[in-house]
């Protein structure tokens, strides 16, 4: 059974500064037409800070979207052709105050691939100094250091919901316990 969707044609709906949204119509495997609708997303990094004693570094933050206050581990969009290593030492510095020579991917995966291009690219950072939190103007967010399992019990509770975060403290919650679990 063939499974590939072709374009027929495609129209910009909105172009904005982060974030553009298009309108294709596609040829279906069967030869029918149909619609997709999708945000076009230059990708994004995600960091799990791991401190002594396994504590980690969370930022807490306003969700317009949601209209709530998340906690979630330090991220950021990509800027263009920026290399998500460089993009995750930037972010770290940005929203924790604290930068690291030791950083490593665990994983990137694509947060919601039936309507959006963004690929996420998570890491985690150890052996950190700090040398002072650097936000961008529009950034209001406050940082917060926890204890991993305290982390991992408020994902079992609902009070960490999204998702680049909950992938992230499993990845660190397993570093911690099994050092063999990380490529």
């Amino acid at each position: 059974m063939k499974l590939k969707e072709n374009l027929f044609k495609r129209k910009k709906i909105y172009k904005g500064k982060f974030i553009s949204f298009s309108k294709d119509i596609i040829i279906l495997p069967n030869g029918k037409k149909s619609i997709r609708e999708y945000a076009e997303h230059p990708g994004a990094v995600a960091v799990v800070p791991i401190l002594e004693k396994n504590n980690i570094i969370l930022v807490k933050q306003y969700r317009y979207p949601v209209k709530k206050i998340t906690y979630e581990i330090p991220a950021g969009k990509l800027d263009r052709k920026e290399k998500p290593i460089d993009c995750v030492k930037r972010e770290l510095i940005e929203e924790t105050g604290y930068e690291t020579k030791k950083i490593k991917k665990v994983i990137s995966y694509w947060p919601a691939p039936a309507f959006s291009t963004e690929i996420m690219h998570v890491f985690i950072a150890t052996d950190l100094k700090f040398v002072g939190k650097n936000l961008d103007e529009d950034e209001f967010l406050e940082s917060e250091i926890v204890p991993i399992k305290i982390a991992i019990d408020w994902i079992k509770k609902g009070k960490i919901c999204d998702s680049k975060t909950i992938i992230g403290l499993f990845f660190a919650y397993f570093k911690t316990l099994r050092s063999d679990f990380l490529p």
